[in-house]
């Protein structure tokens, strides 16, 4: 069931929106090392993730949205478009257990401008940095897999382990995005 015009509410993930393929978008990231780039950050200084030692989560997120403001147009029937919120509440609510599993940082990630980021980051209580690749400057080096709606280009969902700047293990697709914490958490726990 659709939202009402105006009364939109990002935290909600409707049982009905569509699940996303493995397109193959992500394949050739694992073992990859990080692009050379300081990115944007919601608090502090700009984050260069090629540059972090020890193990860094990065979830990846098409938009968050704002409540009372409609997401764009069909938003809801993209594939793996809607729960940015969600997954973004997720790995807040998970946050210090991925502390004790070791990760050193923790980050999101999307293309959407650092006052935006900011704005929902505050607003979520996120107890992390949220970082902006804005001219998609990461995605295009690293060829990070995207799609267009409304005019703007966005990063499919994913998360990726990061150890001492090499991407060691790719989530993607995620779905359901509220779910992506606990999922990155059960193979934090895996012996390697």
């Amino acid at each position: 069931m659709a939202e009402a015009p105006g009364t939109h509410d990002p935290t909600y993930l409707p049982p009905d929106i569509p699940v996303p393929q493995d397109d193959g978008g992500a394949r050739h990231l694992t073992g990859m090392k990080v692009a050379d780039l300081a990115l944007p950050a919601t608090s502090g200084p700009a984050v260069n993730l090629s540059r972090l030692r020890g193990r860094t989560v990065v979830y990846v997120y098409p938009r968050t949205g704002v409540p009372g403001v409609d997401p764009p147009e069909g938003w809801d029937m993209i594939p793996g478009a809607r729960g940015c919120t969600p997954q973004s509440c997720g790995f807040r609510d998970h946050f210090a257990e991925l502390k004790a599993l070791g990760v050193a940082q923790l980050y999101g990630l999307s293309t959407q401008d650092t006052g935006y980021q900011r704005e929902a980051a505050e607003r979520l209580r996120l107890p992390f940095v949220i970082l902006s690749d804005a001219h998609l400057e990461l995605g295009r080096a690293m060829n990070l897999p995207t799609f267009a709606t409304s005019g703007m280009t966005l990063f499919k969902r994913m998360a990726l382990v990061i150890d001492d700047g090499t991407i060691t293990k790719v989530f993607y697709p995620v779905f359901p995005p509220d779910k992506n914490a606990a999922e990155v958490i059960a193979w934090l726990r895996r012996p390697h």
